[in-house]
């Protein structure tokens, strides 16, 4: 009886998670191949960049008009994962992805993986109220279609897998999702690649033998990557709500967004940081020579476009602030500079959205296990470092992260300073101590 039943949930949750895996899959290819059109494009028609404070006033008024229920982002799904009753509605996934194709087309610096996250969640949620699934189950499935959407959209289907799980709660993995979310990694995974597309390929950076010097090395590393992290997740969150409480309508917002990613345009005299950045980050794999300011000219441009609420994620501009950033730390210190950069684009993003396992297992499928063990050690001191914050203020935390008693309840962590330990435990800032 038991074999039975643990064979029918074993059936259920390889269907349901290729399923997932599947949509997942065909979103992020389609996604991908606009994103790739959109950037050739304004490659080639430079002059597309002064139309951005447009492009956000057209798709402040549509947001404004149809997305006020999917305005969360990430947010939304990470509060729907733990407390939400609503279905997510499926226009996110389409509404999200012109959005960000549009903020590319114009030049805005944005990422992919919040696209991605919220499309596979969207879609995922879709197929939980379809087949009636329990509540349980429906949370567990939204795991799956962030990890489907998160490892398809980069061609890392484990790191997607592990990010589904950490991604939740802050240190914790909800091995109970770990099933369907492989799954839906997996096949998301497979199916991204067979419809023909090609994902980035980062150079392997050289071996280093792990010593006491080259440690004590890493650890002066990783608190320069979790301050950077800090300036990245405060500046995007502060501006954020400078401009929501003085500028009210999203429209406006979006547009003078647009004029300040139009004035650092200038001001730079580069168009280095718009987009994405891929060629950055290669660029900060072999040039001992970058401009030791390349990642703070990346960060305020990125701030600038999701502080003002440009669709988009933050991984790849984190990646590109992180790679020119590990770049130049590494020179300082005497490590290997494309080393330094593998290490610094994984945990700069490692520490700013709380999850060390799934990017030290990101770098490993992007540039090899010679990253390992530099990369985990650099991304687990930076995520301690940088505190209770992050760049999802919808992530809960149970504990905190130096240890000290549960808290009454498992919170969001931009409700932390409301949320006392349990009354049979001595209060957290004593243990924190």
């Amino acid at each position: 009886m038991n074999l039975s039943r643990s064979a029918r949930a074993l059936g259920q949750w390889l269907l349901l998670g290729a399923i997932v895996g599947g949509v997942c899959g065909v979103a992020s290819a389609v996604f991908l191949a606009l994103l790739e059109e959109a950037t050739a494009f304004r490659l080639a028609h430079e002059s597309l960049v002064y139309a951005l404070p447009v492009a956000g006033l057209v798709v402040g008024a549509v947001y404004g008009r149809w997305g006020a229920s999917i305005r969360g982002g990430n947010n939304l799904v990470l509060d729907t994962v733990h407390v939400g009753d609503a279905v997510i509605p499926l226009r996110m996934a389409p509404m999200v992805l012109l959005g960000t194709v549009l903020t590319h087309l114009f030049g805005g610096s944005a990422g992919r993986e919040g696209t991605a996250v919220q499309m596979g969640a969207s879609l995922a949620d879709q197929i939980a109220w379809r087949f009636r699934v329990t509540p349980d189950t429906r949370r567990e499935l939204l795991a799956a279609g962030i990890a489907g959407g998160f490892g398809s959209v980069f061609g890392t289907p484990l790191a997607g897998t592990v990010f589904g799980l950490e991604v939740v709660c802050v240190g914790r993995l909800g091995y109970e999702a770990l099933l369907p979310a492989l799954t839906a990694a997996v096949v998301g995974d497979l199916v991204t690649r067979g419809l023909g597309i090609h994902h980035t390929a980062y150079p392997s950076p050289q071996v280093l033998a792990l010593t006491l010097p080259v440690l004590g090395r890493w650890l002066v590393f990783a608190v320069g990557i979790a301050g950077v992290a800090v300036a990245f997740i405060e500046g995007t969150h502060g501006l954020k709500r400078v401009l929501e409480r003085r500028v009210p309508w999203l429209p406006v917002r979006m547009a003078l967004g647009g004029l300040g990613v139009v004035g650092l345009w200038k001001l730079a005299g580069t168009s280095d940081y718009l987009g994405l950045g891929v060629p950055g980050i290669l660029r900060a794999f072999e040039d001992a020579s970058l401009p030791w300011g390349a990642f703070a000219w990346k960060l305020v441009f990125t701030v600038v476009t999701l502080g003002a609420g440009f669709l988009g994620g933050e991984v790849t501009p984190l990646f590109f602030i992180g790679a020119a950033l590990g770049n130049v730390l590494a020179r300082l210190l005497g490590l290997p500079v494309d080393l330094g950069a593998a290490v610094g684009m994984a945990a700069l993003f490692a520490a700013a959205a709380n999850t060390p396992l799934a990017l030290s297992l990101m770098a490993v499928e992007l540039v090899g296990a010679s990253v390992l063990p530099h990369v985990a050690i650099v991304a687990t001191v930076a995520y301690l470092l940088t505190g209770h914050r992050g760049i999802y203020p919808s992530q809960r935390i149970a504990r905190r992260k130096l240890g000290g008693p549960l808290l009454d309840r498992v919170v969001a962590l931009r409700d932390l300073h409301a949320a006392p330990p349990k009354p049979s435990e001595p209060p957290a800032s004593q243990a924190d101590a």
